[in-house]
């Protein structure tokens, strides 16, 4: 069991400025509290959300940021209540880091759709009034019931990726019943998001066809990942061929595209689902009309559904794609992003390079 009060000195990795430029940053974390687990961290998967707050995208960007919300590492020290973790367990924290405990969602296991404030891992005020930082560091301290158990025989590094992509695409489809066999989804866009999607959708014995703007990423789709269909979607005669087709379709694509043909290629009462954040969504009403159909969005996940997601993976064998990196990378790594040059997730080898 921990005694100390006092926080304890980490190191990380920091954007001091818009520029999103990483360097070593010396900083406390706070002192483990009844509740809490000290998590050494292993290694941290890189998000888009890495890129916008330390480039201060949405302008809100509290200086210096330590990004970071995928986060797999091993319990180092807990606090005298709790239940969970020992010592040596592999753990993983995600998205946030908090919530109120108390209202409906929270109640539920939705804890991040929390309206009395859902604590971000990165870029918000913690329980001490500190801001959160996240996983480009040495090691984090969160309350329990915001850590989630790696099954055993799950590699660390592949955990990582599932604390944002993966639950991210697995929470609208096991809300939605997507998992229903034989039904058939389709997937815009194939990056971190939309390759996990495609490896669920399969796992659930769903039909799946790919769309991409890039017929370069045909073959990995097809025969890397398991699609049964890959369609160029500026192909307007290809993508007529699809008409009515699809009970579901996810849409993880990063950049501003239309709606309304994807929107026709659902059947009556289809659904599709937004995990991505365009700048603005146009749409004919008449493509909600037409078909009784619906749009819906979705972020991440409740603490219940990433414990049974990560149990779920393990189980079926179910691995993200990943390329890992040493932390002097990331900035290099952001910008290649940024390109879509990446398959299909960066994960940084915290442990053997932060030094």
């Amino acid at each position: 069991m921990s005694s100390f009060q006092e926080g304890k000195d980490c190191l990380g990795w920091a954007a001091r400025d818009a520029s999103g430029v990483l360097s070593p940053y010396h900083f406390k974390r706070r002192a483990i509290g009844a509740d809490d687990i000290s998590v050494k961290i292993t290694y941290c998967g890189i998000c888009y959300g890495d890129i916008v707050y330390t480039r201060n995208k949405h302008e809100d960007s509290k200086y210096p940021v330590v990004p970071g919300h995928e986060i797999a590492g091993i319990v180092k020290e807990v606090g005298s209540n709790v239940q969970r973790f020992k010592t040596g367990d592999p753990v993983g924290v995600g998205t946030y880091i908090n919530s109120c405990r108390n209202c409906d969602e929270c109640n539920e296991g939705l804890e991040v759709q929390c309206p009395n404030g859902m604590v971000p891992t990165i870029n918000a005020v913690d329980v001490d009034g500190t801001i959160t930082k996240g996983g480009y560091s040495s090691f984090i301290v969160v309350h329990e019931r915001y850590c989630y158990k790696i099954p055993e025989n799950y590699p660390l590094a592949l955990a990582a990726p599932l604390l944002c992509s993966g639950i991210t695409v697995y929470t609208p489809m096991i809300h939605y019943k997507m998992n229903q066999p034989g039904k058939s989804l389709g997937v815009i866009g194939l990056g971190g998001l939309g390759h996990m999607a495609v490896k669920f959708g399969k796992a659930f014995g769903l039909n799946v066809t790919v769309f991409s703007t890039s017929i370069s990423k045909k073959e990995e789709a097809l025969n890397v990942l398991g699609a049964d269909k890959f369609i160029v979607s500026t192909d307007e005669e290809e993508m007529k061929t699809l008409s009515r087709t699809l009970d579901f379709i996810i849409d993880s694509a990063s950049g501003d595209h239309p709606f309304d043909p994807y929107m026709s290629l659902l059947k009556t009462n289809g659904l599709f689902v937004m995990v991505c954040y365009p700048k603005e969504v146009k749409l004919d009403p008449l493509s909600l009309f037409t078909g009784m159909r619906s749009i819906t969005g979705s972020f991440t996940g409740g603490t219940k559904l990433t414990q049974e997601m990560l149990e779920f993976c393990a189980a079926h064998k179910i691995y993200p794609e990943i390329e890992v990196i040493p932390i002097e990378y990331a900035y290099e790594a952001f910008e290649r992003m940024l390109k879509g040059d990446v398959k299909y997730r960066f994960v940084i080898d915290i442990e053997n390079s932060l030094k």
